[in-house]
């Protein structure tokens, strides 16, 4: 990316919820933490921050359920300091016990954290109502029970097992040209040996008799809702079609759930819909926040607007929204830091790497007979699921609306 002034670096490994087992739910998470506590070369947390955040970068980690990536964006000039930084933290962390208990405090609180947002409790709610009893519906930080059991061995054996070269992608993109990437690459990377990987957990499908409404009730001023439904896999050959579908439905302000809920009945301040796509399964879920009195009300329209989608889309609709999708991704792709994270999730996800041109070619060929087709497998009122975060008692009301 010559007309850029940064380079950003990215390191996904193959770690995440679906790698552990229940009782030490949180495991990658805790993880992804620790070499930000000192690695070999920068031994403390204040070195490893000015190493980076010294000639202006910034660097950072996140966790999910299929990967862990650690990434770092800094001026081009300044790559060849950048880079040893990061690959030391995947590649030798101190791992101290001192530092580990530390930062378990700072996770138990992160996890506290989270409880006091109703948005991301009503989030959590969701996955656990799709993919219930499973690590695909648990929190990916795990819960203060399983992380307070977490220990270093734990930590080691993990990361023994994970933290490997073949279990590993590094992506770097921006001003920086191949064969000097590849040399910076193979230096610090030499010594570095494959392992055996652990497996991932398969998902297994709700039972029917599992609940589709699940309710936290707290005093609040808002009540938060999502509606969600099991999706498509990242493989699925009607993905692309999903995410046209997903346009028409609630992404963006022209879309039938914004115009509808927030311009036509004035129900709430944001609604929209997002599409996740995982190894072996996905999901579509609608979120928004109203006020109590309104909650039913919203489910009852979004499940409208849903169920709308059983309707051949026109064609005006579909050329907009495709429009919409390849504008937002091809400017997305100016970002050095997103081009790496682009490459770098799909190559360990995949395998293979679709280029945002050709992403925007096979946009571009979703007809609305391919968005109808992929409604008809995605929407149906008994694959709904509700989550409800609010001053509510009971479901009863919620249930009516979920119903019809």
């Amino acid at each position: 990316m010559p007309h850029t002034r940064s380079v950003s670096m990215f390191i996904s490994v193959g770690a995440g919820s679906r790698y552990e087992p229940s009782e030490l739910a949180g495991l990658s998470h805790f993880l992804e933490h620790l070499p930000f506590k000192g690695t070999r070369s920068w031994p403390t947390a204040l070195a490893i921050s000015e190493a980076v955040e010294g000639v202006g970068g910034i660097m950072n980690a996140a966790t999910d359920r299929e990967m862990t990536s650690f990434w770092c964006k800094v001026a081009s000039v300044y790559a060849d300091r950048a880079l040893p930084v990061i690959i030391d933290l995947v590649r030798h962390p101190l791992l101290d016990p001192t530092e580990m208990e530390k930062e378990r405090d700072v996770i138990l609180d992160e996890l506290r954290m989270t409880n006091d947002y109703p948005a991301e409790v009503c989030a959590l709610l969701i996955d656990r109502a799709i993919w219930p009893g499973q690590a695909m519906g648990r929190d990916v930080g795990g819960e203060p029970k399983t992380v307070s059991a977490i220990g270093l061995e734990d930590v080691r054996q993990y990361m023994e097992r994970q933290y490997r070269p073949n279990n590993t992608v590094i992506s770097i993109a921006g001003a920086l040209d191949h064969d000097t990437a590849v040399g910076m690459l193979a230096e610090a990377t030499a010594d570095w040996m494959p392992g055996e990987p652990l497996g991932w957990e398969p998902v297994v499908a709700a039972a029917d008799d599992a609940p589709t409404i699940l309710l936290d009730t707290r005093p609040a001023e808002d009540t938060n809702l999502c509606i969600g439904m099991p999706g498509l896999m990242m493989t699925d050959p009607d993905r692309y079609a999903a995410t046209v579908l997903n346009g028409v439905l609630g992404d963006g302000m022209s879309s039938r759930l914004f115009q509808n809920l927030r311009e036509n009945l004035g129900i709430t301040y944001d609604v929209h819909s997002a599409l996740s796509n995982y190894r072996d399964c996905g999901a579509l879920v609608v979120s928004c926040g109203t006020e109590p009195a309104r909650a039913a009300e919203a489910v009852q329209a979004t499940r409208t607007e849903l169920l709308g989608m059983l309707e051949r889309v026109p064609d005006t609709e579909v050329h907009k929204v495709r429009e919409y999708i390849k504008g937002r991704l091809l400017m997305r792709m100016e970002d050095s830091r997103a081009v790496a994270a682009w490459l770098s999730s799909q190559e360990l996800l995949l395998g293979e790497i679709t280029t945002p041109d050709e992403t925007a070619s096979r946009i571009d060929a979703v007809t609305p007979t391919d968005v109808l087709r992929t409604a008809e497998r995605l929407i149906s009122p008994q694959a709904f699921r509700l989550a409800v975060v609010g001053p509510h008692e009971n479901d009863t009301e919620f249930r009516a609306a979920l119903s019809g």
